[in-house]
């Protein structure tokens, strides 16, 4: 059994056209990308202040301090 093949010519040359199967189209190219996770046009900043700030849990807490002066 020969299945006789389609084909078209395109400007890069002659192509198989297979049973089925649509070309994409820009408007599948846009919808696809409008799909797609945003991704930041930056590198984002750390969130070093506040809950997060790891460098401030280096700190030593003055109040600490002061009770241990005491108890000496």
């Amino acid at each position: 059994m020969t299945v006789a093949s389609i084909t078209e010519t395109t400007p890069e040359g002659e192509q198989t056209v297979v049973p089925g199967v649509t070309p994409i189209t820009a408007a599948d190219r846009l919808a696809l990308r409008a799909a797609a996770p945003m991704e930041p046009s930056r590198v984002q900043k750390p969130c070093d202040h506040g809950l997060f700030d790891v460098e401030g849990r280096k700190q030593i807490d003055w109040i600490d301090e002061a009770h241990k002066e005491d108890r000496r």
